[in-house]
C-alpha cells in the first residue's frame, strides 16, 4: 500500500449504479469506490452483474441511473474475460500488443518484461498456454501505466500454481505502478491475500469487507501448501438476506446470520 499522510485519492467512485438490459435489470444500485494503491476484488455467481459493472465503469455499457465517477486523466488498463480472436489467423504477441495502441517497441518489451513473457514477444498467440496468454493481456494492459487495472477473471483458464503466481503479479503491479486494481475473482470464497475490500454482488451489493487471511491455518495450508497461503485468502460472507427464485429479496429475521456464497 502507499504510504502518505493523506488519504489516497479516490480513482473511481460509483453511486447507486444500475443498469438494464433484455427487459431487467442487470444490477441495482450498486456503490463502491477504488483508491490509488488499493485492490477492490468483486465476486459472485454466474449472472450476479460482475462483468457489468467493470462495463458501466469503463463506459462500454451506459448506466439507466446513478452514476460513475472518474478522477480526471485516470490512465485505465483493463484485461477483459473474454477476447474473441480468429486463432486461425497469424497473429503474434508483438502485433497483438498493437492492436488498440502504437506502443512503441520499448513499451512492449517493458511490459512484456514486467509480467515475464518478454521471451514470447514473436511466438504465435494460437500457441501460448492458458496462463502465458494471461500474462500477455496483463501486459497489454499495463503498456501505458496505468492509474488504474481492471481485470475481469485474470485467472481464468490457468492451473492452481499459474493462478497464484498471476495473483502475486497484480500484487506487484499495484506496488510497481501505485496504481488502484479492481478485479473480478472466478471463486466465491478465495481471493488473493493482497486484497484490501471484497465485495459480493448478486445483482446488488450483497456484503462487503476485508478477506480473513488463513496463513497461519494449517488445514488451508495442508489443501494449498505453504505457498498458497500466501496469496490466497477466504472471505466469509454473511448477509442480512437471501434470494429467492424469482431474484426476490428476501430479509432474514434479526437474530438470524448467513454465511453463504450469494
Amino acid at each position: 500500500m502507499i504510504s502518505t499522510s493523506s488519504p489516497p485519492e479516490t480513482l473511481v467512485d460509483v453511486f447507486d449504479l444500475t443498469v438494464r438490459g433484455h427487459g431487467q435489470r442487470l444490477v441495482h444500485n450498486v456503490n463502491l469506490s477504488v483508491r490509488r494503491g488499493e485492490i477492490v476484488t468483486i465476486i459472485g455467481p454466474n449472472g450476479s452483474g460482475k462483468s457489468t459493472t467493470l462495463k458501466a465503469i469503463l463506459g462500454i455499457l451506459k448506466p439507466h441511473a446513478g452514476s460513475v465517477s472518474i478522477l480526471p486523466d485516470t490512465r485505465i488498463g483493463y484485461v477483459p474475460q473474454k477476447l474473441e480472436i480468429n486463432w486461425s489467423m497469424p497473429l503474434t504477441v508483438k502485433r497483438f500488443m498493437r492492436l488498440t495502441h502504437r506502443h512503441s517497441n520499448a513499451a512492449i518489451d517493458a511490459a512484456l518484461a514486467t509480467t515475464s513473457v518478454q521471451n514470447l514477444k514473436n511466438r504465435e498467440l494460437s500457441v501460448l498456454s492458458g496462463g502465458e496468454f494471461q500474462r500477455v493481456l496483463i501486459a497489454r494492459a499495463i503498456a501505458t501505466k496505468p492509474d488504474l487495472l481492471v481485470l475481469d477473471e485474470p485467472v481464468q483458464g490457468v492451473d492452481f500454481n499459474a493462478e497464484l503466481e498471476i495473483y502475486r503479479l497484480i500484487a506487484d503491479l499495484r506496488e510497481q505502478y501505485q496504481c488502484g486494481v479492481l478485479l473480478v475473482s472466478h471463486d466465491l470464497h478465495i481471493v488473493m491475500a493482497a486484497t484490501d475490500t471484497v465485495i459480493c454482488m448478486n445483482g446488488h451489493v450483497c456484503c462487503s469487507g476485508s478477506p480473513k487471511v488463513v496463513t497461519n491455518s494449517a488445514e488451508f495450508q495442508d489443501l494449498f501448501g505453504a505457498r498458497g497461503a500466501e496469496a490466497l485468502a477466504i472471505y466469509r460472507h454473511h448477509h442480512d438476506h437471501n434470494h429467492a427464485p424469482n431474484g426476490q429479496v428476501i430479509h432474514n429475521h434479526p437474530n438470524d446470520t448467513a454465511d453463504h456464497s450469494a
